[in-house]
């Protein structure tokens, strides 16, 4: 068995003296890992490193089997990302959840471009620029396990306009009316998941988002399989509270 493809590095361990066992999220094979033979050496161990995009190729006897990754560096991120506080947890938090979320070896091509897009924009913005494009991550994650959210008309009423809330039983919008006195119950639709918004969102609304995809992820993906919200990504409200 052989493939190549393009991937970014989620993480990398140690194997023995001179290998590492490194988990990718590839383009075309889903999340998925292998062993990289002399992983370990000063020379190839700062490719391996994640947040950085790879192309792979992979060998194996058997399908099954773990089989053994070569990598070519194709983008190198992580020293940059882990130079910054902000992007250092926005880089684990992505690694993290994709990494519990993402069954393995099961392609979502759209996930690991829209990823790819999302770690440029940590290397070149602020957090106020780059959170709300992981929300829209997540939110694009959630739509590509089967669990997306319907926010293209109110579930009560079928109005596609004043959307404001969304359903935590079923994912789908409420408008403002129809919400009424169940507003409390109901999470919080920040505008710019409806790409009605010219403006960089604000703190409130990145927050908001946070809420909503990480209550989906939690409830629809991770809880199923026993599994809870990385510890990284529960980090990522700090940031957002941080002035």
């Amino acid at each position: 068995m052989e493939w190549s493809d393009d991937a970014i590095v989620l993480s990398s361990r140690a194997h023995g003296e001179t290998s590492t066992v490194l988990e990718l999220l590839t383009r075309d094979h889903g999340r998925h890992s292998g062993l990289v033979r002399g992983g370990a050496s000063r020379r190839v161990k700062p490719a391996l490193q994640p947040g950085n995009s790879v192309h792979v190729k992979w060998r194996a006897r058997l399908e099954e089997h773990l089989g053994s990754f070569t990598c070519e560096l194709a983008r190198a991120r992580a020293g940059e990302l882990m130079d910054g506080r902000e992007a250092l947890a926005g880089l684990n938090a992505f690694t993290a959840v994709a990494s519990a979320a993402i069954p393995e070896r099961e392609a979502h091509a759209p996930v690991f471009f829209s990823g790819e897009i999302l770690l440029e924009a940590m290397m070149a913005h602020d957090a106020a620029h780059w959170l709300p494009l992981y929300v829209r991550w997540e939110a694009g994650l959630l739509d590509a396990l089967g669990f997306g959210l319907d926010l293209s008309e109110c579930a009560a009423t079928g109005a596609k306009d004043d959307l404001i809330y969304v359903s935590p039983k079923t994912g789908r919008a409420v408008s403002r009316d129809a919400g009424g006195i169940y507003a409390s119950r109901l999470f919080k639709l920040p505008a710019f998941l409806l790409g009605n918004r010219s403006e960089e969102p604000h703190a409130g609304e990145v927050a908001a988002g946070l809420a909503l995809t990480g209550h989906f992820l939690q409830e629809r993906v991770l809880r199923p399989h026993g599994k809870e919200m990385p510890p990284a990504r529960l980090r990522l409200d700090g940031i957002v509270l941080t002035p």
